[in-house]
């Protein structure tokens, strides 16, 4: 079976794991990533972070980015351009003011936002329909988050529970690979995986 067909597959089996997880496993799973994630270094150090409005099949980072805000960094969250067909970074300063309604109905930052170059990032945070030891990221399907991730820099961590993670994830040419993938319970890095 080719990689795209093998992707959906374990696409259909992620989305059950998450869908059998009650609410509250839910939430207390984020609570936890949230709290790990601000005692990570690479959370200390990075001035500049790119972070995710995330849909009710990710995880829930909405403190983080009160968080960011309030340590005086500089906050960012994607912004899909639907002329060139890709994703941006755009500051937010304001999470009540800036955010609005974007082309696939996740909030993004407003068009008067300023655009924040993916080269000054120092620390992105990204969803992801599944994970895998190595790094590797399974996403929506349609390549527009690889695309963006591909263009940064700094250090790029997903975020997901622990059945979110999986054994193998298929990769294709464009697939762009996690430094870190932090749970609840595990700090995954590219080199092997630490329990913490």
């Amino acid at each position: 079976m080719k990689a795209p067909a093998v992707k959906a597959e374990r696409r259909r089996e992620l989305r059950a794991r998450w869908q059998r997880l009650s609410d509250e496993q839910r939430a207390a799973g984020a609570g936890r990533i949230c709290r790990r994630v601000v005692e990570q270094e690479f959370w200390k150090q990075a001035q500049t972070v790119l972070l995710f409005a995330p849909l009710s099949d990710e995880v829930n980072i909405w403190p983080l980015m009160e968080t960011a805000l309030a340590e005086g960094k500089t906050l960012a969250l994607p912004r899909f351009d639907p002329l060139k067909r890709s994703y941006a970074a755009a500051q937010v300063t304001d999470l009540q003011r800036d955010l609005v309604a974007g082309t696939f109905g996740i909030r993004e930052p407003a068009g008067t936002c300023e655009e924040i170059p993916l080269t000054a990032i120092d620390l992105a945070l990204v969803p992801g329909v599944g994970f895998e030891a190595h790094g590797n990221r399974l996403g929506r399907g349609r390549g527009f988050y690889d695309r963006l991730l591909a263009a940064i820099g700094g250090i790029k961590c997903g975020l997901a529970l622990d059945e979110q993670i999986v054994e193998v994830i298929p990769t294709e040419e464009q697939d762009v690979r996690m430094d870190v993938v932090l749970t609840p319970t595990q700090l995954i890095e590219r080199l092997g995986l630490k329990n913490v």
